[in-house]
């Protein structure tokens, strides 16, 4: 890793005009939007910043959400109660500056916010992520999550199995 890092809530003191992932969406969500999403409570942001730069790095966010058991794997939803649905936390945005991949910074994020959610003291099943191409997919399952079976572009980690990295 080129400089430590903090990673905090994101605040008005945190400048997210320079942030660049080298994707759009995910840029644009981070300048325009995400702050309006905090303020309504929508979901919480959380940034790694460069102790040194004072940059932002890399930011990913928070919300509830909850899963149908249906879709969990069979071989952990046979250990859960008969519930239709199951209480989960959502990391709907992850992103990484262009010039800071590679570092293991995007597996720190996933680890923070596993952490988070872990000590929340809420009934919280499992984190979902949301992965718009292959290449997320392909990060999600070196960390252990699993595609639902709902057929969409939603994984799953059980909490309580924690970061398993593969390989």
């Amino acid at each position: 890793m080129k400089e430590r890092l903090r990673i905090e809530a994101l605040s008005g003191y945190h400048d997210r005009g320079e942030f660049a992932s080298g994707s759009e969406a995910p840029d644009r969500y981070f300048r325009e939007q995400v702050s309006q999403d905090v303020q309504r409570r929508i979901t919480t942001c959380f940034v790694a910043v460069g102790l040194k730069s004072d940059r932002v790095v890399g930011y990913y966010t928070l919300s509830s959400a909850s899963v149908a058991l249906a879709d969990v794997a069979p071989d952990v939803a046979k250990k859960l109660p008969r519930y239709p649905v199951v209480p989960a936390a959502s990391m709907g945005r992850l992103a990484v500056a262009e010039s800071y991949r590679g570092q293991g910074i995007g597996g720190v994020l996933v680890c923070d916010a596993l952490v988070r959610v872990a000590r929340t003291g809420l009934g919280v099943f499992a984190m979902l992520a949301d992965v718009p191409d292959e290449s997320a997919q392909l990060f999600y399952e070196h960390y252990g999550f699993r595609l639902l079976a709902d057929g969409g572009r939603r994984m799953c980690l059980p909490i309580a199995r924690g970061l398993r990295p593969s390989g």
